[in-house]
């Protein structure tokens, strides 16, 4: 996720917090060193780490630069201003942490359940879809910590050299450095996918000062003639092979959109109440994704086979006592209820739904209610 949106070689995602910068001169302690050999032990720590995949690439992403310019002049990003922000820095890594000439990626499963299991809940009359990535502890602590250790590693073999660790925390191309370092394809669902593991996936990066060969890259879009993903999306939010319409996917709509839900949007948005997976569950690659081992990335307080009812029962206490150290925070407990009144209002009409509803209704704020007073009139009819 995570939420991802667009560009067929392209990948922005929202900024949260800049990571520490180390020591920013490059070593001059390796310039006789086989840079070959020493990628191979940074991947071989990476492993012994537990990431899942890893990958060099060089800073040359100007033609997935010229795509994202596109994208924002046609609006699709919506509200999210900050996607057009920060200059070149978002194309040009060394303009971000000067003095990079190479980028360290890697991947972290965090499928957590079986894909069956996942796609069972989708659309359920009574229990909420949460993305899966969401579940557990929030992604970027456990990557950046563990980059920071793959970094601090590598200072140990080299001595002091120039770096600086990210984890879905500035504007960075994740997708398009990860597929250029080799670790996947951008698919038509603009995520990276991987032919051995699928796409439920994080992504983390080191820019370096180090010059290590880069990674060898897939020749070819592996996504064929399939459209699953295009076809599946419930708002139709996929315009086009590798285009994302930011405004009408349900990532967007139930996490970084804060106003009232478009009507027209509301009853395909189902029971998803916290971002969306569909174009993932369906997509053939993933019968291959492997479940995570990190630990970190298991489900919290039943939240994977949980009801909407009880959700909606939650005052703002347990919300933040629930969702501390989790991405569900990310969205705040008043956008909280007013997605888990748009799922309650596509869920099927029973006297406990409706009890709930009508119990919230003098006690929310303005955008809560007009959401409340929605739900309870698709029960009525």
């Amino acid at each position: 996720m995570r939420v991802i949106f667009n560009l067929p070689e392209v990948n922005v995602t929202e900024p949260l917090s800049t990571t520490h910068s180390s020591n920013k001169s490059a070593s001059s302690q390796t310039d006789t060193a086989d840079w070959v050999t020493l990628r191979g032990e940074i991947e071989a720590w990476a492993n012994e780490l537990g990431f899942d995949g890893f990958g060099v690439a060089d800073t040359q992403i100007e033609e997935d630069s010229r795509y994202l310019s596109a994208w924002l002049d046609e609006g699709l990003q919506g509200d999210m201003d900050w996607m057009a922000a920060h200059g070149d820095k978002r194309h040009k890594p060394e303009s971000l942490v000067p003095g990079t000439i190479r980028v360290i990626s890697v991947r972290l499963n965090y499928l957590n359940d079986e894909l069956e299991t996942a796609k069972a809940l989708l659309d359920h009359p009574q229990k909420a879809y949460i993305s899966r990535y969401a579940l557990g502890r929030d992604y970027h602590k456990t990557v950046r910590n563990r980059l920071n250790k793959l970094a601090k590693r590598i200072e140990e073999r080299v001595g002091q050299y120039g770096y600086r660790v990210f984890a879905d925390s500035a504007p960075v191309l994740e997708k398009a450095l990860a597929r250029n370092a080799g670790l996947g394809w951008i698919g038509k669902h603009t995520l990276l996918i991987n032919p051995k593991q699928g796409s439920l996936f994080f992504l983390g990066e080191i820019f370096t000062d180090l010059p290590l060969p880069v990674t060898e890259v897939f020749e070819k879009h592996h996504c064929g003639s399939c459209t699953k993903c295009i076809e599946i999306c419930p708002t139709d939010a996929i315009v086009a092979p590798n285009k994302l319409d930011a405004r009408r996917c349900i990532s967007y709509l139930t996490i970084e959109y804060k106003d009232s839900i478009p009507l027209e949007m509301r009853p395909l948005i189902g029971n998803r109440i916290f971002g969306c997976d569909d174009c993932q569950l369906l997509c053939p690659w993933n019968r291959y994704a492997e479940p995570s081992r990190e630990a970190d990335f298991a489900p919290r307080h039943g939240l994977d086979q949980v009801d909407l009812v009880e959700l909606f029962m939650w005052d703002e206490a347990t919300f933040e006592e629930r969702t501390a150290g989790m991405p569900l925070r990310r969205a705040g407990y008043e956008l909280w209820l007013r997605n888990i009144a748009v799922a309650l209002g596509n869920a099927k009409t029973s006297d406990a739904v409706i009890q709930a509803l009508q119990a919230r209704l003098d006690n929310c704020s303005d955008l809560v209610r007009e959401h409340i007073e929605w739900a309870l009139q698709q029960h009525s009819t």
